[in-house]
């Protein structure tokens, strides 16, 4: 099992990055929250992970925190959710985030997410119920290495998204590897836009305007 790689950043092509790790190249999926939280390239990045054996596959999904990993853990578990829709739920809302909507029953946030529908969306707020009633204990014991609790840990906005030139093109990739359909990705993209604007602010504003 790979838990964590530590290595230096080689590509941000959101929603995969490569990060090299004593000369082997991992290539790692990752929720825009993660990459957010990314330093720039060909600095040392930490990413915790989570290995996935398939017949036709061997796939490395990577968080910014164990935290973040934990909650992947936990929805995966969920019937109907695999890895895909979990990376969709956590690029769309922060760990914290999620948990507040399940423990208000907030349907009407969850199913604002790509590939979440209504049906989705219930039985995510009734199994996650009772997984997530620990859910501050869990946080206290998931410390990083350097001692800092994970909610605690500042992200900063970084991305990379080499799609296509422009900012703009870079964020409709970005949303369209996310799941939203190429009239949603351009809408939101458009109704954002302002110039100078970098790619990771683009992109954080629109999701921001479809939730």
């Amino acid at each position: 099992m790979i838990g964590r790689l530590r290595g230096t950043l080689v590509e941000k092509n959101s929603p995969e990055i490569l990060i090299e790790c004593a000369g082997v190249g991992y290539e790692v999926t990752m929720p825009m929250t993660s990459i957010y939280a990314l330093p720039e390239l060909e600095q040392q990045a930490i990413i915790y992970t989570h290995f996935v054996v398939r017949e036709d596959a061997q796939l490395l999904y990577g968080f910014a925190n164990k935290v973040e990993r934990k909650l992947f853990r936990l929805l995966i578990k969920v019937n109907g959710v695999g890895p895909k829709l979990a990376l969709a739920i956590l690029s769309n809302m922060s760990a914290d985030q999620f948990v507040s909507c399940v423990r208000h029953d907030d349907i009407t946030a969850i199913v604002k997410i790509p590939g979440v529908g209504k049906k989705t969306a219930e039985r995510l707020l009734i199994e996650m119920r009772d997984r997530l009633k620990d859910w501050q204990a869990q946080q206290i014991h998931l410390v990083s290495d350097d001692g800092v609790i994970p909610e605690q840990l500042s992200a900063e906005l970084s991305i990379d998204s080499t799609f296509i030139s422009d900012n703009k093109g870079d964020a409709i990739n970005a949303l369209l590897s996310l799941g939203y359909k190429q009239i949603q990705a351009d809408k939101a993209v458009k109704s954002v836009y302002n110039r100078g604007m970098s790619s990771e602010d683009i992109i954080r504003d629109a999701l921001k305007s479809m939730l």
